[in-house]
């Protein structure tokens, strides 16, 4: 991985991943109504690190016009991207009343180089897109730009949620106490350090910002020419080609 961005006020820069997971016992997804689970994973530059994120309604907010937000949450860090092809794979499992049923296996849906970027007050996260070479079908219903900028920042677990939104206090990720002194009493604390995203539970907000990020937040966004055989994805992440369907990533045609 090379340094793909550049400038000043740069926390952390790396790669970023989107995969989808069609609803239980549908092979395929024809649309966002029949994806049962987005994620983002992010695979941090100079850390041995990747963390999947699961995005709430299953799409990222709209950067057009910006203010829209959404949530997520940090589901898994490993150290091991072979964890992830488990992770993404087909899962089987027995139900009481229904029996067997099966997910079907994750499906990329693009690539790019991201950073989290300290600018104006707060932290931005921003990316731009290697794979599809432009937002086709299945990047715009999931709103995938070819790049954008949300405001981006992190839950303090030891405040409450409103009814029925968030994690619950078991599954709320358990900082030590240097990361519990960010937050200094707040609901919200900026992705600064981003070590915070190091801990399964921990709990997000992106909220949409720009467009262009390098012009917003005074940094260059390098992104490499991808193809089929250069795929980070399967590279990095270790995924398997064969088990995952690819035309949402390079045709971004639903899979």
């Amino acid at each position: 991985m090379g340094r793909n961005v550049s400038g000043d006020g740069i926390l952390e820069q790396g790669n970023i991943y989107f995969l989808y997971r069609p609803k239980v016992d549908k092979e395929r997804a024809r649309n966002r109504n029949e994806v049962e689970r987005f994620y983002v994973v992010l695979s941090p530059e100079g850390k041995k690190l990747y963390r999947e994120i699961i995005i709430g309604q299953k799409m990222l907010p709209k950067i057009r016009n910006g203010g829209e937000r959404n949530w997520g949450f940090v589901k898994m860090v490993t150290s091991d991207p072979h964890d992830l092809e488990q992770e993404f794979g087909q899962i089987t499992y027995d139900t009481k009343t229904r029996g067997k049923r099966e997910l079907a296996p994750a499906r990329p849906a693009g690539e790019g180089v991201y950073a989290i970027v300290r600018h104006g007050g707060h932290t931005h996260l921003a990316y731009s897109l290697e794979l599809p070479e432009k937002p086709r079908e299945v990047q715009r219903e999931l709103r995938i730009e070819d790049e954008g900028s949300y405001i981006f920042s992190v839950k303090n677990p030891e405040k409450s949620s409103p009814s029925r939104v968030g994690l619950s206090d078991e599954q709320k990720a358990e900082y030590p106490q240097k990361l519990k002194d960010v937050f200094a009493g707040r609901r919200f604390a900026d992705a600064d350090p981003p070590d915070l995203l190091d801990f399964p539970g921990a709990e997000i907000m992106l909220i949409g910002a720009r467009e262009d990020p390098a012009e917003e937040l005074e940094i260059g966004m390098h992104p490499e020419q991808e193809t089929e055989s250069t795929a980070d994805v399967f590279r990095d992440l270790k995924l398997n080609r064969r088990k995952h369907p690819t035309r949402p990533l390079f045709q971004g045609k639903w899979e």
